[in-house]
């Protein structure tokens, strides 16, 4: 049903507009952009509601003619006809208009420039729509739209206006706050099976307590019966932990490649595949999207890292406690044989030796440290050994020399 862009459609909208003129159902209006606000003003002095007073639906051929010979501004307007138009609405039921509130309206700034009430009737027209779904703020729209069909001799499509997106303040979303195209969902690390459960449950619910759907699910069980007429709150934390559910059902492979063009935006590169793997599953746990994976693990990509001495200490114990600890790891650690370099041997060693104060977080926390330079992190002993015992230990090394 091509051209798709209006701009090459213009042709047609032309052939339309000039049949309605022809038939006296639309015509030029050379009114005044000052003159139309002081009839708007002076209306809405008076308590109406603001329309066009109808100045120049009356104009003889000929006069018209005139004017548009000596190039006098116009635009094109729409008789619309007096009366009640209802239509049912697939979402909100019978819904009815008075038309003699609207006066006569705008539907193109010339032949060649049709305005959107104009333009949307011929293409649903001409590209044979059978169903418009579009967002409630086009209620309003719709008995205009209806007036052109009607005038034109159009079918009338079925019409569902559905429930506007809001911020989670309620206040409707926008261009300018808030709102995101697919396009920065996708680069922020989302996945499209998140974004299409989390789309669905917009302004619809399926009327049980399922929040996981697939695609096929969504097909299965949607229908226009269970969409809400109210706003629906665009819930970011509900976006992420539905993505988070995505990204634990992808494998470690297939993850890992998903997290690697953010870490190659990053600059983080220097790493097999296969460690690559290793560090992306044990992140798989913590990630709501994908781009996390840079600030996570990059720590594993760098040969020095910046240490807050402050956060190498656990709680509050002194300068030479922080480095009596990291001076028992360094020694415990190098004990270990590189064959036996492994998670749970990692794990026994450590954990036997807090046992005897019983205050892990005093041997632990400046592991964890030392090797992350961060707060929070995946366990230490699982970094230990992807890290492997050289860096481990270096990395313990250069943490003691700040103390």
């Amino acid at each position: 049903y091509g051209p798709y862009r209006q701009s090459e459609r213009t042709d047609l909208y032309r052939k339309y507009l000039e049949k309605l003129i022809a038939e006296d159902k639309a015509y030029f209006c050379f009114c005044s952009e000052q003159d139309l606000e002081a009839e708007k003003q002076y209306q809405m002095s008076q308590g109406l509601s603001p329309h066009y007073s109808g100045k120049c639906a009356g104009l003889d051929k000929k006069t018209v003619k005139q004017y548009l010979a000596e190039g006098k501004p116009s635009i094109i307007r729409f008789r619309i006809t007096p009366k009640k138009v209802a239509f049912d609405d697939l979402i909100r039921g019978r819904l009815e208009f008075d038309a003699s509130l609207m006066g006569d309206i705008i539907i193109a700034k010339s032949l060649d420039a049709p305005l959107y009430n104009f333009a949307a009737v011929v293409d649903d027209f001409e590209m044979k729509i059978s169903h418009i779904l579009r967002g409630e703020e086009h209620i309003s729209n719709t008995p205009k739209q209806i007036l052109i069909q009607e005038a034109l001799g159009f079918p009338q499509p079925l019409h569902g206006h559905l429930p506007l997106i809001l911020n989670e303040d309620r206040t409707k979303m926008s261009k300018r706050e808030g709102a995101t195209s697919v396009f920065d969902f996708r680069k922020e690390g989302y996945l499209s099976e998140a974004l299409v459960n989390f789309m669905a449950f917009l302004g619809w619910n399926p009327g049980d307590e399922r929040e996981i759907y697939s695609l096929a699910s969504l097909v299965k069980e949607f229908s226009l019966e269970k969409i809400q007429k109210g706003g629906a709150v665009f819930n970011i934390k509900r976006l992420d932990f539905l993505n988070g559910f995505y990204i634990r059902q992808r494998s470690p492979e297939k993850l890992a490649e998903l997290c690697l063009p953010y870490l190659t935006a990053a600059g983080l590169t220097n790493i097999d595949s296969e460690t690559l793997v290793k560090i992306v599953s044990i992140y798989q746990e913590r990630l709501k999207r994908l781009s996390e994976i840079v600030e996570l693990a990059d720590f594993f990509f760098k040969d020095k890292l910046d240490y807050d001495k402050n956060m190498l200490k656990w709680k509050e114990i002194s300068d030479k406690e922080a480095k009596d600890s990291l001076d028992k790891l360094e020694k415990l650690l190098s004990k270990i044989k590189d064959e036996d370099w492994q998670k749970e041997k990692l794990e026994s060693v450590l954990l036997q030796e807090t046992e005897k104060t019983n205050n892990r977080g005093a041997l632990l926390w400046p592991l964890r440290v030392a090797l992350t330079a961060k707060e929070a992190s995946a366990g230490p002993f699982e970094i230990a050994e992807i890290l492997g015992k050289e860096k481990s230990l270096k990395r313990i090394q250069e943490a003691k020399k700040l103390f």
